[in-house]
Formats: C-alpha cells, structure tokens, sequence
C-alpha cells in the first residue's frame, strides 16, 4: 500500500513538474497566449521576453497591426513594427495573430473622408478598405495563421454599431471585410471580435450576423470573446450560454483578450469601450500599494473559476489570450480612468508569476 501510495504521489508530481508552465499545461488542450507590445516586440522589455517565451503558445498584436498605424496616411504603409512582431512568432514557432484589420476604432481619419473634409462614397470606402486589406494580409500571406477580421461591430442589445463604416457602407462592410481577407491568404483563419460577449443581446446579434454570413457563403473560422471581465462581471453562466451558442454556429471559439480588474467601476457594466474616460479619484483606485489578502483570494477564486469552464469546453475552444504580459503592460492601468493601479494580468510587476498560475496548472491536470 505505501509503495502504491508512492508511486502515486511520484507520478503526480512527474506530471506536475511536466506541466510547470502554461505552455506546457494546456498544450494538448488549446493554445495560451498573450498580447504583445512595442517594448516587447523590439527586444527591449527583456523580462517581458522570457516570460512570453516560456509561458505562451501563441502571440497577438496589441497595437502595432492596427489600420491606424499601418496606414497613417493614404498608401503610406508602416511595416517594421509589424514586421518584427511576425519574426518573433516565427522564430519561437508560435500561433500568431493579426488583430485587427477592420475596427471604428483606431482607424486613420483619412479613411472615411476626401480632400475637402467630407464623408467619401460607399465604393470609395469598400475599395479603401480592400486594398488596406489586401496590402495587409496579402503581406503576410502563409505567416500570420488567423486574423481578428472585423472587431467591435456589435453593439450590446445586438444591434449594428453606427460606425463611419456602417453608416458609409451599410452592414455589408462586414462581409466585404471577410472577402477581401479570404482573397489575400485564403488559406488563414479569419475571425470577428468583440467585447461583452456574454450579454444577451450582443449574443443574440452575433449568432444573427454570422448566420447571414455563413448563409452568404462567407468564410468565418471563428468568433473570438473578448475576456474583459471583472470580480463581479459578467455572470459565468452567462459566458457560458455564449461559449456554447458561438460554438453551436459550427465556428471556433476563442477567449480573445483576457483580463480581470479587481477596481471599482464608474458604471454599471464592465463593458470595454475605449472611447470612454471617466475623471480620477482616489475612491476609484483603492490598491496602489498592493492586494489586500481578501481581495487577493477573490482575485485568484475567479480566474480559476474561468479557467475551469474554459477547461470544461476545451473541445469548443481553440486559444486564450491574456491581453498583455505583466500588470505593468495593462491598459486596465489607464481605462476608463487614468492612473489607478490594476492587477489583471497573471504576472506582477516584478514580471513574476503570481500564485494562481501554479493553481490553474494544477486545475489544468484535472482534466
């Protein structure tokens, strides 16, 4: 019996040592990844290097691959940034991802109007919006293996978002955008991103929107749930009816930008629009010196809380991407209100792991 017993233990502490990273834990189940920024992508934030390196399966451009930035002026494409990002997941053989070619967001001015300051036709904007796509993916033909297509086109009752793009174009604007990808490199995966993915609503209006597409005959690989999540928000089963709904539509599922903010909210919803900011307070930002040991226990309850349902629907899900590496790199940092102090992410400031990485290795041997 002591010898059983033995052996028991040894084995179990093989696999553990085994599995003593992210990569390797979830490696039979789906890809872990991680948002990359600028600092990182150059070789300058070498803690961050390590860290992406031994962690990650999988890479996502936080910024660099933005239309705004690739294109800041009509035909001037700025490539080195994204260049280097590409080498880098080329060179420690990782999945990477292009996010994103489409989004209101971040896009250059120059896009949506014409030399006198005014909105430019709808067959202006879907050529723009082809050969900004084309240039893009066409690029990184065979390189980059999924792209973030369209992001943030969904509002939260599941209704369109107004954008220059829909309004301009019309809610073709998205099939438009799928094509053109699928011209470039039809051999990529192209998926749609968005936040707040487990509101009913949204929901709902993305099931919608999809099934036209998949009706049009439109390639769509995959929908990517943006993570965003706090102590309180959203409702886990909530995620979970969407989880299942996305993956019911015949696409992959991946939980695209996962943070959790442990700071109080000035709204109600724990939502991801960037364009609001809200003023400081020192209300808002209780933790500038650290966790308390309560706060600390909530924090690491509800990231293995997800990562037990992530877990539980392996078979659905292709990836997890945290967006960013250390809490330092967080925009939770900054949005909605500048110079409080998040601690989203799965390392701390001093770039090491924080005790719940060893807790949800270990879950991850659990199934």
């Amino acid at each position: 019996m002591a010898s059983a017993l033995l052996f028991s233990a040894c084995k179990g502490n093989a696999q553990q040592e085994e599995n003593s990273t992210l990569k390797t834990a979830f490696q039979e189940k789906f890809a872990i990844g991680t948002a990359m920024n600028a600092w990182q992508i150059t070789g300058r934030d070498t803690a961050a290097i390590r860290i992406i390196k031994d962690q990650f399966s999988a890479i996502v451009a936080e910024n660099c691959m933005k239309s705004g930035r690739l294109q800041p002026e009509e035909g001037e494409f700025t490539f080195e940034l994204a260049d280097q990002f590409v080498e880098f997941g080329e060179q420690n053989n990782m999945l990477i991802n292009g996010h994103t070619l489409i989004w209101h967001s971040q896009a250059p001015k120059w896009f949506f109007t014409d030399e006198e300051g005014q909105d430019v036709s709808r067959e202006v904007l879907i050529e723009r919006m082809k050969k900004h796509i084309h240039t893009v993916v066409g690029r990184y033909k065979g390189r980059v293996d999924t792209w973030d297509v369209v992001n943030e086109a969904i509002l939260d009752d599941g209704s369109y978002r107004e954008s220059k793009f829909y309004r301009i174009i019309g809610e073709d604007f998205i099939k438009l955008a799928f094509q053109f990808a699928h011209e470039a490199d039809p051999e990529a995966e192209l998926y749609y991103n968005d936040y707040s993915m487990a509101e009913p609503g949204k929901r709902e209006g993305v099931v919608r929107m999809v099934k036209k597409l998949q009706a049009e005959g439109v390639k769509i690989d995959g929908i990517g749930m943006q993570g965003h999540i706090g102590l309180n928000h959203p409702e886990i089963r909530e995620f979970e009816k969407s989880l299942e709904a996305f993956a019911g539509l015949g696409v992959e599922v991946m939980v695209t930008e996962l943070d959790l903010t442990v700071l109080p909210s000035p709204w109600d919803d724990q939502g991801a629009e960037v364009s609001k900011n809200f003023d400081y307070e020192d209300k808002m930002n209780p933790f500038p010196d650290g966790l308390p040991d309560e706060v600390n226990g909530d924090f690491n309850a509800r990231y293995l809380e997800f990562f037990a349902l992530f877990l539980k629907h392996q078979d659905k899900i292709s990836r997890i991407t945290l967006w960013g590496v250390a809490d330092q790199h967080s925009w939770r940092n900054g949005w909605p209100i500048r110079g409080r102090t998040d601690y989203p992410l799965l390392f701390d400031r001093e770039n090491k792991p924080k005790e719940v990485v060893a807790d949800i290795i270990n879950l991850s041997n659990q199934y």
